[in-house]
């Protein structure tokens, strides 16, 4: 296991729409995704009956409905209503759908690269431009989803295809940088490790989400369509500014 902890050298000054993008999707979370996981729907609510229809059809033979039934929450239906489902695509279900999480280490772990990567990025961009193209990567790392699994009716939720497109500013704009990683091999090593962010970042494109894409498909759980769109559209942004754009390394 390979958690980034943090990034050399920092941006300066605090990274207002960072913070504000974090605090917005712990909010969502705390009002949100855990009263209504706290809460049964009720039986004649027709979007029940929608939803049971979208999901039966997906079931694997072995798993009968009612199973599905009796874990059904009202968040399992506000996703359902507000994620992006490909099958039913709406604009508005593009945005609303970066900031809901499927639990909190779905979010814990999102808010974390947001984190690590976002200051940089920020600083060079500024607060309005990273806050629009978050949103777009965002936005274009779905659509990019879509091509993959342009039938799905499960709902696409997360906003990890928005910070990919952070992430793939930051391998354009800052390939000097430093990630530090705490690592977790027991038994063989557990500690830091200081690596270059773009070899870090380029194994997160590959080995995270390029692999478990062609081996997996669209069948697995994670959205690695997703990343990779994100990714690739941070990238072809950063290309395109580069040249006008402030110096490579942040200081």
């Amino acid at each position: 296991m390979f958690i980034p902890i943090s990034d050399y050298p920092p941006s300066r000054g605090a990274p207002w729409m960072t913070i504000a993008l974090i605090v917005v999707n712990v909010a969502v979370y705390l009002l949100i995704t855990l009263p209504l996981s706290a809460e049964r729907p009720a039986p004649n609510d027709p979007l029940l009956r929608e939803y049971l229809r979208a999901v039966g059809s997906a079931l694997p033979p072995n798993v009968p409905l009612q199973a599905v039934l009796a874990e059904i929450t009202r968040y399992d239906l506000f996703v359902f209503a507000h994620g992006f489902r490909p099958a039913a695509p709406s604009a508005a279900d593009l945005f609303t759908a970066m900031f809901l999480h499927g639990g909190f280490l779905h979010l814990a772990g999102n808010m974390l690269y947001l984190w690590v990567y976002g200051d940089n990025v920020e600083h060079r961009l500024g607060p309005v431009w990273f806050l629009f193209w978050y949103l777009v990567t965002g936005a274009a790392a779905t659509l990019f989803f879509t091509l993959f699994a342009w039938n799905a009716q499960v709902p696409l939720v997360g906003a990890s295809g928005a910070i990919s497109g952070v992430l793939g500013f930051y391998f354009v704009w800052f390939p000097f940088n430093t990630v530090r990683l705490y690592v977790f091999l027991f038994p063989f090593y557990v500690g830091n490790l200081f690596l270059n962010a773009r070899i870090v970042l380029g194994l997160y494109l590959v080995v995270d989400n390029l692999f478990p894409l062609l081996f997996a498909g669209a069948g697995s759980p994670v959205a690695h369509g997703a990343h990779i769109g994100g990714f690739l559209a941070g990238m072809a942004v950063a290309w395109w500014m580069r040249g006008r754009a402030t110096p490579d390394r942040a200081v």
